[in-house]
Protein backbone atom coordinates (compact mmCIF):
# COMPACT_ATOMS: atom_id res chain seq x y z
CA UNK A 1 0.00 0.00 0.00
CA UNK A 2 1.35 3.19 -1.03
CA UNK A 3 2.06 5.86 1.32
CA UNK A 4 1.40 9.43 0.78
CA UNK A 5 2.63 12.08 2.94
CA UNK A 6 0.09 13.44 5.26
CA UNK A 7 -0.51 16.30 7.31
CA UNK A 8 -2.64 16.51 10.64
CA UNK A 9 -6.12 16.85 10.46
CA UNK A 10 -7.43 20.28 12.01
CA UNK A 11 -10.64 20.41 14.23
CA UNK A 12 -11.85 23.91 13.82
CA UNK A 13 -14.68 22.99 16.63
CA UNK A 14 -17.06 25.97 17.26
CA UNK A 15 -17.75 24.19 20.44
CA UNK A 16 -17.59 20.89 21.85
CA UNK A 17 -19.92 18.33 21.37
CA UNK A 18 -21.18 15.37 23.82
CA UNK A 19 -18.36 12.32 23.57
CA UNK A 20 -16.54 14.44 20.41
CA UNK A 21 -13.87 12.78 21.77
CA UNK A 22 -14.39 9.02 20.89
CA UNK A 23 -15.40 9.64 17.80
CA UNK A 24 -13.02 12.08 16.49
CA UNK A 25 -9.59 9.78 18.13
CA UNK A 26 -5.89 10.75 17.00
CA UNK A 27 -6.53 7.20 15.30
CA UNK A 28 -9.54 8.63 13.03
CA UNK A 29 -8.33 11.82 12.09
CA UNK A 30 -4.94 9.75 10.82
CA UNK A 31 -7.54 7.78 8.89
CA UNK A 32 -9.67 11.17 7.46
CA UNK A 33 -6.02 12.66 6.30
CA UNK A 34 -5.38 9.68 4.24
CA UNK A 35 -8.94 9.96 2.45
CA UNK A 36 -8.35 13.20 1.95
CA UNK A 37 -4.80 13.07 0.47
CA UNK A 38 -5.58 9.91 -1.47
CA UNK A 39 -9.00 10.76 -3.23
CA UNK A 40 -9.60 14.65 -2.46
CA UNK A 41 -8.27 15.70 -5.32
CA UNK A 42 -9.62 13.59 -7.80
CA UNK A 43 -12.85 14.77 -5.84
CA UNK A 44 -12.59 18.28 -7.05
CA UNK A 45 -11.16 16.95 -10.73
CA UNK A 46 -14.87 15.06 -10.96
CA UNK A 47 -17.02 18.37 -9.46
CA UNK A 48 -14.60 20.14 -12.32
CA UNK A 49 -16.22 17.51 -14.84
CA UNK A 50 -19.76 18.27 -14.18
CA UNK A 51 -19.64 21.64 -14.95
CA UNK A 52 -17.93 21.49 -18.12
CA UNK A 53 -20.52 18.72 -19.25
CA UNK A 54 -23.44 20.43 -17.78
CA UNK A 55 -22.41 23.65 -20.11
CA UNK A 56 -21.79 21.01 -23.01
CA UNK A 57 -25.50 19.52 -22.65
CA UNK A 58 -26.94 23.56 -22.12
CA UNK A 59 -25.06 24.24 -25.74
CA UNK A 60 -25.86 21.59 -27.63
CA UNK A 61 -29.09 20.38 -25.77
CA UNK A 62 -27.85 16.85 -26.13
CA UNK A 63 -27.65 14.08 -23.62
CA UNK A 64 -27.13 10.19 -24.60
CA UNK A 65 -26.13 7.10 -23.40
CA UNK A 66 -22.05 6.95 -23.72
CA UNK A 67 -20.99 5.30 -26.41
CA UNK A 68 -17.65 4.84 -24.46
CA UNK A 69 -19.38 2.78 -22.38
CA UNK A 70 -21.53 0.76 -24.65
CA UNK A 71 -19.27 -2.58 -23.77
CA UNK A 72 -20.21 -2.30 -20.36
CA UNK A 73 -24.04 -2.00 -21.08
CA UNK A 74 -23.94 -4.84 -23.53
CA UNK A 75 -21.85 -6.98 -21.72
CA UNK A 76 -23.10 -10.22 -19.22
CA UNK A 77 -22.08 -9.50 -15.77
CA UNK A 78 -23.73 -9.34 -12.22
CA UNK A 79 -22.42 -7.04 -9.15
CA UNK A 80 -21.74 -9.50 -6.06
CA UNK A 81 -24.39 -11.12 -4.20
CA UNK A 82 -26.08 -9.70 -1.32
CA UNK A 83 -25.35 -10.58 2.29
CA UNK A 84 -27.62 -12.49 3.95
CA UNK A 85 -28.87 -9.74 6.60
CA UNK A 86 -29.51 -7.20 3.55
CA UNK A 87 -31.47 -9.77 1.10
CA UNK A 88 -34.62 -8.08 2.19
CA UNK A 89 -35.44 -4.89 2.01
CA UNK A 90 -39.05 -4.72 1.62
CA UNK A 91 -39.65 -1.66 3.57
CA UNK A 92 -37.11 1.21 4.37
CA UNK A 93 -37.71 3.77 6.71
CA UNK A 94 -35.09 6.98 6.35
CA UNK A 95 -34.58 10.22 8.67
CA UNK A 96 -32.22 12.06 10.23
CA UNK A 97 -29.44 10.78 12.91
CA UNK A 98 -31.00 12.82 15.74
CA UNK A 99 -31.11 10.55 18.57
CA UNK A 100 -34.99 10.55 19.49
CA UNK A 101 -35.65 10.05 15.43
CA UNK A 102 -32.82 7.29 14.84
CA UNK A 103 -34.38 5.32 18.31
CA UNK A 104 -37.73 5.77 16.60
CA UNK A 105 -36.42 4.30 13.21
CA UNK A 106 -34.83 1.14 14.97
CA UNK A 107 -37.78 0.82 16.69
CA UNK A 108 -39.83 0.92 13.86
CA UNK A 109 -39.77 -2.62 11.84
CA UNK A 110 -38.53 -1.82 8.98
CA UNK A 111 -36.08 -3.65 7.17
CA UNK A 112 -33.56 -1.12 7.17
CA UNK A 113 -33.11 2.44 8.37
CA UNK A 114 -31.38 4.64 6.11
CA UNK A 115 -29.56 6.90 8.62
CA UNK A 116 -29.34 10.28 6.66
CA UNK A 117 -26.11 11.92 6.90
CA UNK A 118 -27.54 14.37 3.92
CA UNK A 119 -30.44 15.84 2.95
CA UNK A 120 -32.56 15.10 6.06
CA UNK A 121 -29.68 16.53 8.03
CA UNK A 122 -28.20 20.02 8.40
CA UNK A 123 -24.64 20.15 8.59
CA UNK A 124 -24.42 22.09 12.08
CA UNK A 125 -21.29 20.80 13.74
CA UNK A 126 -23.46 19.18 16.40
CA UNK A 127 -25.28 16.79 14.01
CA UNK A 128 -22.57 15.81 11.93
CA UNK A 129 -20.64 15.08 15.47
CA UNK A 130 -23.65 13.97 17.69
CA UNK A 131 -25.08 11.71 14.35
CA UNK A 132 -21.73 9.90 14.48
CA UNK A 133 -22.30 9.48 17.87
CA UNK A 134 -25.63 7.75 17.48
CA UNK A 135 -24.31 5.81 14.64
CA UNK A 136 -21.77 4.26 16.95
CA UNK A 137 -24.28 4.08 19.82
CA UNK A 138 -27.28 2.26 17.27
CA UNK A 139 -24.73 -0.12 16.10
CA UNK A 140 -23.83 -1.44 19.44
CA UNK A 141 -27.57 -1.72 20.44
CA UNK A 142 -26.67 0.86 23.72
CA UNK A 143 -29.00 3.48 22.11
CA UNK A 144 -30.86 5.36 23.86
CA UNK A 145 -31.80 8.93 25.46
CA UNK A 146 -33.44 10.50 28.49
CA UNK A 147 -35.43 14.10 27.39
CA UNK A 148 -35.34 17.34 29.79
CA UNK A 149 -38.61 16.40 30.95
CA UNK A 150 -38.27 12.78 31.97
CA UNK A 151 -39.40 11.16 29.10
CA UNK A 152 -36.97 7.84 28.21
CA UNK A 153 -36.28 6.42 24.77
CA UNK A 154 -34.55 2.66 24.22
CA UNK A 155 -34.82 0.03 21.72
CA UNK A 156 -37.86 -2.20 22.15
CA UNK A 157 -35.83 -5.35 20.86
CA UNK A 158 -32.27 -4.66 20.64
CA UNK A 159 -32.13 -8.40 19.00
CA UNK A 160 -34.70 -6.98 16.24
CA UNK A 161 -33.55 -3.81 14.60
CA UNK A 162 -33.49 -2.88 10.88
CA UNK A 163 -30.22 -2.68 8.90
CA UNK A 164 -28.24 0.43 9.43
CA UNK A 165 -27.05 2.10 6.07
CA UNK A 166 -25.75 5.54 6.55
CA UNK A 167 -26.16 8.19 3.72
CA UNK A 168 -22.97 10.62 3.45
CA UNK A 169 -23.03 13.50 1.98
CA UNK A 170 -22.61 14.32 -1.66
CA UNK A 171 -19.40 14.97 -3.43
CA UNK A 172 -20.40 18.47 -3.74
CA UNK A 173 -20.18 19.17 -0.15
CA UNK A 174 -17.01 20.05 2.54
CA UNK A 175 -16.73 19.77 5.84
CA UNK A 176 -15.11 23.52 7.08
CA UNK A 177 -14.50 22.38 10.46
CA UNK A 178 -12.52 19.68 9.60
CA UNK A 179 -8.91 21.11 7.78
CA UNK A 180 -6.09 19.29 6.04
CA UNK A 181 -3.19 21.65 5.08
CA UNK A 182 -5.87 24.62 5.22
CA UNK A 183 -8.05 23.21 3.27
CA UNK A 184 -11.54 21.20 4.20
CA UNK A 185 -12.51 18.05 4.07
CA UNK A 186 -14.75 16.16 1.57
CA UNK A 187 -17.52 15.80 3.57
CA UNK A 188 -19.02 12.65 1.91
CA UNK A 189 -15.60 11.26 3.30
CA UNK A 190 -16.10 12.96 6.79
CA UNK A 191 -19.07 11.06 7.18
CA UNK A 192 -17.66 7.79 5.74
CA UNK A 193 -14.56 7.55 6.98
CA UNK A 194 -15.43 8.17 10.77
CA UNK A 195 -18.46 5.57 10.28
CA UNK A 196 -16.44 2.86 8.86
CA UNK A 197 -13.15 3.40 11.15
CA UNK A 198 -15.72 2.82 14.31
CA UNK A 199 -18.13 0.46 13.11
CA UNK A 200 -16.68 -2.07 10.39
CA UNK A 201 -15.42 -4.29 12.44
CA UNK A 202 -17.59 -4.26 15.08
CA UNK A 203 -20.70 -4.57 12.49
CA UNK A 204 -19.02 -7.88 10.74
CA UNK A 205 -19.10 -9.19 14.56
CA UNK A 206 -22.39 -9.07 14.43
CA UNK A 207 -23.20 -10.45 11.38
CA UNK A 208 -24.16 -7.46 9.56
CA UNK A 209 -21.82 -5.17 7.55
CA UNK A 210 -20.86 -1.42 6.96
CA UNK A 211 -23.59 -0.68 4.26
CA UNK A 212 -24.08 3.04 2.37
CA UNK A 213 -26.64 4.68 0.60
CA UNK A 214 -24.47 7.23 -2.20
CA UNK A 215 -26.25 10.42 -3.24
CA UNK A 216 -25.87 13.25 -5.98
CA UNK A 217 -23.75 10.74 -8.15
CA UNK A 218 -23.79 12.14 -11.76
CA UNK A 219 -21.21 9.75 -13.56
CA UNK A 220 -19.76 6.22 -13.55
CA UNK A 221 -16.67 8.08 -13.11
CA UNK A 222 -17.88 9.73 -9.80
CA UNK A 223 -19.04 5.33 -8.63
CA UNK A 224 -15.38 4.85 -9.83
CA UNK A 225 -13.76 6.54 -7.05
CA UNK A 226 -16.42 5.73 -4.53
CA UNK A 227 -15.01 2.37 -5.11
CA UNK A 228 -11.36 3.38 -4.75
CA UNK A 229 -12.51 4.56 -1.50
CA UNK A 230 -14.24 1.60 -0.19
CA UNK A 231 -10.74 -0.48 -1.45
CA UNK A 232 -8.78 1.63 -0.03
CA UNK A 233 -10.43 1.62 3.58
CA UNK A 234 -10.90 -2.22 3.52
CA UNK A 235 -7.42 -2.63 3.00
CA UNK A 236 -6.27 -0.13 5.09
CA UNK A 237 -8.41 -1.64 8.23
CA UNK A 238 -8.03 -5.32 7.64
CA UNK A 239 -11.32 -5.40 6.63
CA UNK A 240 -12.09 -8.63 3.73
CA UNK A 241 -12.13 -7.00 0.57
CA UNK A 242 -16.34 -6.86 -0.91
CA UNK A 243 -18.00 -6.34 3.02
CA UNK A 244 -19.13 -2.60 1.62
CA UNK A 245 -21.96 -2.93 0.11
CA UNK A 246 -23.83 0.55 -1.84
CA UNK A 247 -26.69 1.43 -2.68
CA UNK A 248 -26.82 4.53 -5.12
CA UNK A 249 -29.20 6.87 -5.41
CA UNK A 250 -30.08 7.88 -9.31
CA UNK A 251 -31.35 11.09 -8.44
CA UNK A 252 -29.75 13.19 -11.28
CA UNK A 253 -30.61 13.39 -14.89
CA UNK A 254 -26.90 12.53 -15.81
CA UNK A 255 -26.73 9.58 -13.79
CA UNK A 256 -30.04 7.66 -15.27
CA UNK A 257 -28.11 7.56 -18.68
CA UNK A 258 -25.37 6.17 -16.58
CA UNK A 259 -27.23 3.19 -14.18
CA UNK A 260 -25.44 0.24 -15.61
CA UNK A 261 -21.77 1.70 -15.85
CA UNK A 262 -22.37 2.95 -12.20
CA UNK A 263 -23.63 -0.71 -10.98
CA UNK A 264 -20.35 -1.85 -12.83
CA UNK A 265 -18.04 0.16 -11.23
CA UNK A 266 -19.43 -0.71 -8.03
CA UNK A 267 -20.27 -4.04 -8.76
CA UNK A 268 -17.85 -5.65 -6.13
CA UNK A 269 -19.45 -3.62 -3.51
CA UNK A 270 -22.85 -2.55 -5.32
CA UNK A 271 -26.36 -3.80 -3.24
CA UNK A 272 -28.99 -2.05 -5.86
CA UNK A 273 -30.58 1.70 -6.97
CA UNK A 274 -33.12 3.15 -5.97
CA UNK A 275 -35.55 6.15 -7.80
CA UNK A 276 -34.45 9.26 -5.83
CA UNK A 277 -37.57 10.97 -7.38
CA UNK A 278 -37.45 14.06 -5.65
CA UNK A 279 -33.99 15.20 -6.53
CA UNK A 280 -34.28 13.42 -9.81
CA UNK A 281 -36.97 16.09 -10.65
CA UNK A 282 -34.80 18.93 -9.34
CA UNK A 283 -31.76 17.47 -11.50
CA UNK A 284 -33.99 17.83 -14.82
CA UNK A 285 -35.00 21.18 -13.83
CA UNK A 286 -31.37 22.29 -12.93
CA UNK A 287 -29.93 20.59 -15.86
CA UNK A 288 -32.47 21.96 -18.44
CA UNK A 289 -33.45 25.30 -16.81
CA UNK A 290 -32.41 27.54 -19.90
CA UNK A 291 -33.50 24.86 -22.58
CA UNK A 292 -36.82 26.15 -23.43
CA UNK A 293 -40.41 25.57 -22.87
CA UNK A 294 -40.20 21.55 -23.95
CA UNK A 295 -38.31 21.15 -20.41
CA UNK A 296 -40.75 23.95 -18.16
CA UNK A 297 -42.89 21.66 -16.10
CA UNK A 298 -45.91 21.58 -13.85
CA UNK A 299 -46.03 22.78 -10.08
CA UNK A 300 -43.79 19.98 -9.02
CA UNK A 301 -46.94 18.41 -7.03
CA UNK A 302 -48.75 17.23 -10.50
CA UNK A 303 -45.61 15.53 -11.81
CA UNK A 304 -46.11 11.99 -10.31
CA UNK A 305 -44.26 8.64 -11.61
CA UNK A 306 -47.11 8.10 -14.22
CA UNK A 307 -45.85 10.77 -16.05
CA UNK A 308 -43.71 9.67 -19.18
CA UNK A 309 -40.18 10.63 -18.42
CA UNK A 310 -40.63 9.21 -14.83
CA UNK A 311 -42.33 5.80 -15.60
CA UNK A 312 -39.11 5.50 -18.55
CA UNK A 313 -36.68 6.32 -15.08
CA UNK A 314 -38.37 4.04 -13.09
CA UNK A 315 -39.02 1.03 -15.63
CA UNK A 316 -35.45 1.33 -16.72
CA UNK A 317 -33.79 1.33 -12.66
CA UNK A 318 -35.66 -1.87 -12.45
CA UNK A 319 -34.95 -3.50 -15.34
CA UNK A 320 -31.12 -2.48 -14.72
CA UNK A 321 -30.81 -3.66 -11.92
CA UNK A 322 -32.28 -6.88 -11.68
CA UNK A 323 -30.27 -7.89 -15.25
CA UNK A 324 -27.03 -7.24 -12.74
CA UNK A 325 -28.69 -9.03 -9.60
CA UNK A 326 -29.09 -5.52 -8.19
CA UNK A 327 -31.97 -4.40 -5.69
CA UNK A 328 -34.35 -1.98 -6.89
CA UNK A 329 -35.57 0.55 -4.08
CA UNK A 330 -38.69 2.55 -4.61
CA UNK A 331 -38.60 6.31 -3.56
CA UNK A 332 -40.26 8.02 -0.64
CA UNK A 333 -43.65 8.18 1.15
CA UNK A 334 -43.29 11.59 2.55
CA UNK A 335 -46.65 11.60 4.26
CA UNK A 336 -46.91 11.67 8.10
CA UNK A 337 -50.23 10.93 9.65
CA UNK A 338 -52.54 12.97 10.77
CA UNK A 339 -54.89 13.35 13.55
CA UNK A 340 -57.48 14.10 11.32
CA UNK A 341 -59.08 11.06 9.96
CA UNK A 342 -60.24 12.24 6.46
CA UNK A 343 -56.47 13.31 5.76
CA UNK A 344 -55.15 9.64 6.84
CA UNK A 345 -57.92 8.14 4.67
CA UNK A 346 -56.49 9.96 1.53
CA UNK A 347 -53.01 9.95 2.19
CA UNK A 348 -52.66 6.17 2.47
CA UNK A 349 -54.40 5.22 -0.33
CA UNK A 350 -52.38 7.04 -2.19
CA UNK A 351 -49.68 6.11 -0.66
CA UNK A 352 -50.93 2.55 -1.32
CA UNK A 353 -51.69 3.05 -4.62
CA UNK A 354 -47.29 4.34 -5.00
CA UNK A 355 -46.39 1.29 -3.15
CA UNK A 356 -48.94 -0.87 -5.21
CA UNK A 357 -47.09 0.52 -8.51
CA UNK A 358 -43.78 0.13 -7.48
CA UNK A 359 -43.78 -3.44 -6.36
CA UNK A 360 -46.34 -3.83 -9.79
CA UNK A 361 -43.32 -2.39 -11.56
CA UNK A 362 -40.81 -5.49 -9.90
CA UNK A 363 -39.13 -2.62 -7.14
CA UNK A 364 -38.04 -5.03 -4.19
CA UNK A 365 -38.54 -2.26 -1.19
CA UNK A 366 -39.46 1.12 -0.74
CA UNK A 367 -38.90 4.00 1.47
CA UNK A 368 -41.14 5.52 3.99
CA UNK A 369 -40.43 9.10 6.37
CA UNK A 370 -42.00 8.21 9.20
CA UNK A 371 -43.00 5.13 11.55
CA UNK A 372 -46.26 5.24 11.14
CA UNK A 373 -46.34 4.16 7.22
CA UNK A 374 -44.04 1.50 7.81
CA UNK A 375 -46.82 -1.62 8.14
CA UNK A 376 -48.37 -0.32 5.08
CA UNK A 377 -45.82 -0.36 2.90
CA UNK A 378 -44.56 -3.53 4.19
CA UNK A 379 -48.07 -5.30 3.77
CA UNK A 380 -48.32 -4.23 -0.04
CA UNK A 381 -44.93 -5.80 -0.59
CA UNK A 382 -45.55 -8.74 1.52
CA UNK A 383 -48.68 -9.26 -0.70
CA UNK A 384 -46.57 -9.81 -3.60
CA UNK A 385 -43.06 -11.08 -2.41
CA UNK A 386 -44.66 -13.33 0.15
CA UNK A 387 -41.74 -15.38 1.76
CA UNK A 388 -39.34 -14.47 -0.95
CA UNK A 389 -36.76 -11.98 0.29
CA UNK A 390 -37.18 -9.95 -2.89
CA UNK A 391 -37.71 -9.74 -6.60
CA UNK A 392 -34.67 -10.23 -8.43
CA UNK A 393 -36.13 -12.79 -10.69
CA UNK A 394 -38.45 -10.26 -12.12
CA UNK A 395 -36.36 -9.01 -15.29
CA UNK A 396 -38.78 -6.76 -17.00
CA UNK A 397 -37.26 -8.02 -20.63
CA UNK A 398 -39.89 -6.59 -22.29
CA UNK A 399 -38.70 -2.64 -21.14
CA UNK A 400 -37.22 -0.57 -23.75
CA UNK A 401 -36.35 3.10 -22.80
CA UNK A 402 -34.61 5.23 -25.10
CA UNK A 403 -32.80 8.52 -24.13
CA UNK A 404 -35.48 10.57 -25.69
CA UNK A 405 -37.71 8.54 -23.30
CA UNK A 406 -35.81 9.71 -20.34
CA UNK A 407 -36.18 13.05 -21.53
CA UNK A 408 -39.37 13.65 -22.32
CA UNK A 409 -40.61 16.00 -20.24
CA UNK A 410 -42.88 18.23 -22.39
CA UNK A 411 -45.36 15.30 -22.26
CA UNK A 412 -45.85 15.65 -18.58
CA UNK A 413 -49.23 16.31 -18.03
CA UNK A 414 -50.58 18.80 -15.06
CA UNK A 415 -50.84 22.95 -15.07
CA UNK A 416 -48.60 25.83 -13.87
CA UNK A 417 -50.76 27.91 -11.30
CA UNK A 418 -50.38 30.51 -9.07
CA UNK A 419 -51.45 27.97 -6.11
CA UNK A 420 -47.94 26.51 -7.22
CA UNK A 421 -45.66 29.36 -7.36
CA UNK A 422 -47.55 30.09 -3.55
CA UNK A 423 -47.21 26.60 -2.51
CA UNK A 424 -42.90 26.86 -3.61
CA UNK A 425 -42.23 29.94 -2.27
CA UNK A 426 -43.92 29.21 1.36
CA UNK A 427 -42.43 25.87 1.80
CA UNK A 428 -39.44 26.67 0.13
CA UNK A 429 -38.77 29.38 2.78
CA UNK A 430 -40.15 27.17 5.96
CA UNK A 431 -37.54 24.45 5.12
CA UNK A 432 -35.07 27.07 4.83
CA UNK A 433 -35.51 28.46 8.17
CA UNK A 434 -35.55 24.77 10.19
CA UNK A 435 -32.95 23.80 7.87
CA UNK A 436 -30.82 27.11 9.45
CA UNK A 437 -31.73 26.31 12.94
CA UNK A 438 -30.42 22.49 12.80
CA UNK A 439 -32.88 20.36 11.31
CA UNK A 440 -33.41 19.24 8.13
CA UNK A 441 -36.44 16.59 8.44
CA UNK A 442 -39.31 19.46 8.44
CA UNK A 443 -42.82 18.24 8.77
CA UNK A 444 -44.76 20.46 6.42
CA UNK A 445 -48.46 20.03 5.69
CA UNK A 446 -48.11 16.44 6.87
CA UNK A 447 -45.54 15.59 4.80
CA UNK A 448 -41.72 15.15 5.86
CA UNK A 449 -39.69 17.43 3.84
CA UNK A 450 -36.02 17.37 3.14
CA UNK A 451 -33.60 19.43 1.39
CA UNK A 452 -34.92 18.38 -2.17
CA UNK A 453 -38.50 20.38 -0.96
CA UNK A 454 -36.26 23.52 -1.40
CA UNK A 455 -34.21 22.50 -3.90
CA UNK A 456 -37.08 21.68 -6.79
CA UNK A 457 -39.03 24.85 -4.93
CA UNK A 458 -36.65 27.43 -6.39
CA UNK A 459 -35.29 25.71 -9.26
CA UNK A 460 -38.75 25.77 -10.56
CA UNK A 461 -39.36 29.13 -10.03
CA UNK A 462 -36.35 30.43 -11.67
CA UNK A 463 -36.96 28.20 -14.59
CA UNK A 464 -40.90 29.66 -14.47
CA UNK A 465 -39.47 33.17 -14.20
CA UNK A 466 -36.48 32.91 -16.93
CA UNK A 467 -38.36 31.35 -19.66
CA UNK A 468 -41.30 33.18 -19.61
CA UNK A 469 -43.94 30.99 -18.64
CA UNK A 470 -47.60 31.21 -18.50
CA UNK A 471 -49.58 30.10 -15.77
CA UNK A 472 -53.08 28.40 -16.34
CA UNK A 473 -55.02 31.47 -15.22
CA UNK A 474 -52.61 33.10 -17.69
CA UNK A 475 -50.54 35.36 -16.00
CA UNK A 476 -47.46 35.65 -17.14
CA UNK A 477 -44.61 34.73 -14.28
CA UNK A 478 -42.51 37.77 -13.89
CA UNK A 479 -40.17 39.36 -11.67
CA UNK A 480 -42.80 41.72 -10.19
CA UNK A 481 -45.27 38.82 -9.31
CA UNK A 482 -43.13 36.29 -8.20
CA UNK A 483 -41.54 39.01 -5.55
CA UNK A 484 -45.53 40.09 -4.96
CA UNK A 485 -46.17 36.22 -3.70
CA UNK A 486 -42.73 36.33 -1.61
CA UNK A 487 -43.83 39.11 0.05
CA UNK A 488 -47.33 37.89 1.30
CA UNK A 489 -46.05 34.60 1.91
CA UNK A 490 -43.38 35.86 4.06
CA UNK A 491 -46.13 38.45 5.76
CA UNK A 492 -47.93 34.98 6.75
CA UNK A 493 -44.84 33.31 8.09
CA UNK A 494 -43.81 36.09 9.97
CA UNK A 495 -47.42 36.31 11.61
CA UNK A 496 -47.07 32.63 12.88
CA UNK A 497 -43.58 32.63 14.74
CA UNK A 498 -44.88 35.59 16.90
CA UNK A 499 -42.38 37.59 19.11
CA UNK A 500 -39.46 34.47 18.96
CA UNK A 501 -36.93 36.83 17.89
CA UNK A 502 -34.51 33.39 16.94
CA UNK A 503 -37.33 32.03 14.58
CA UNK A 504 -37.56 35.68 12.89
CA UNK A 505 -34.37 36.03 12.49
CA UNK A 506 -33.81 32.16 10.69
CA UNK A 507 -36.60 33.67 8.87
CA UNK A 508 -35.84 36.56 7.24
CA UNK A 509 -32.55 35.12 6.37
CA UNK A 510 -34.18 31.89 4.79
CA UNK A 511 -36.39 34.66 2.40
CA UNK A 512 -32.72 36.03 1.25
CA UNK A 513 -31.38 33.05 0.72
CA UNK A 514 -34.36 31.80 -1.24
CA UNK A 515 -35.00 34.82 -2.83
CA UNK A 516 -31.54 35.02 -3.83
CA UNK A 517 -31.37 31.49 -5.06
CA UNK A 518 -34.27 31.59 -7.20
CA UNK A 519 -34.29 34.67 -8.73
CA UNK A 520 -31.00 36.23 -9.10
CA UNK A 521 -29.38 35.04 -12.49
CA UNK A 522 -26.76 33.11 -11.35
CA UNK A 523 -27.71 29.97 -10.47
CA UNK A 524 -26.36 28.11 -7.10
CA UNK A 525 -25.86 24.41 -8.17
CA UNK A 526 -27.07 23.28 -4.19
CA UNK A 527 -29.05 26.02 -2.34
CA UNK A 528 -27.36 24.16 0.61
CA UNK A 529 -24.17 25.88 0.49
CA UNK A 530 -25.06 29.54 0.63
CA UNK A 531 -26.76 28.34 3.77
CA UNK A 532 -24.07 26.27 4.71
CA UNK A 533 -21.75 29.43 4.79
CA UNK A 534 -24.92 31.31 6.87
CA UNK A 535 -24.69 28.31 9.60
CA UNK A 536 -20.74 28.70 9.62
CA UNK A 537 -21.06 32.53 10.28
CA UNK A 538 -23.74 31.51 13.01
CA UNK A 539 -21.40 29.26 14.26
CA UNK A 540 -18.58 31.97 14.47
CA UNK A 541 -16.64 29.42 12.42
Amino acid sequence: MSEPTTGTVVVNAPHEVERSSEILTPEALTFLAELQSRFGSRRDELLAARRTRRAEVSRTGKLDFLEETREVREGDWTVAPAPADFADRRVEITGPTERKMAINALNSGAKVWLADLEDANTPHWDNVIGGQVSLYDAVRRTIELTTPNGKHYELKDPGAIPVIVPRPRGWHFDEEHLTLDGRPLVGALVDFGLYFFHNAAELLERGSGPYFYLPKMESHLEARLWNDVFTYAQEALGIPHGTVRATVLIETIPAAFEMDEILYELRDHAAGLNAGRWDYLFSIIKYFRDSGPSFTLPDRNAVTMNAPMMKAYSDLLVQTCHKRGAFAIGGMAAFIPSKDPSVNEAAFAKVRADKEREVGAGFDGSWVAHPGMVELCKEVFTGVLGDSPNQLGKQRDEVSVSGADLLDAGSTPGDRTLDGLRGNVSVGIQYLQAWLLGNGAVAIHNLMEDAATAEISRSQIWQWLNSGATLASGEIVTRELVDGVVESEYAALIDSVGDDETARGALETARRLFVECALDPDFPDFLTLPAYAEVLKAEGA
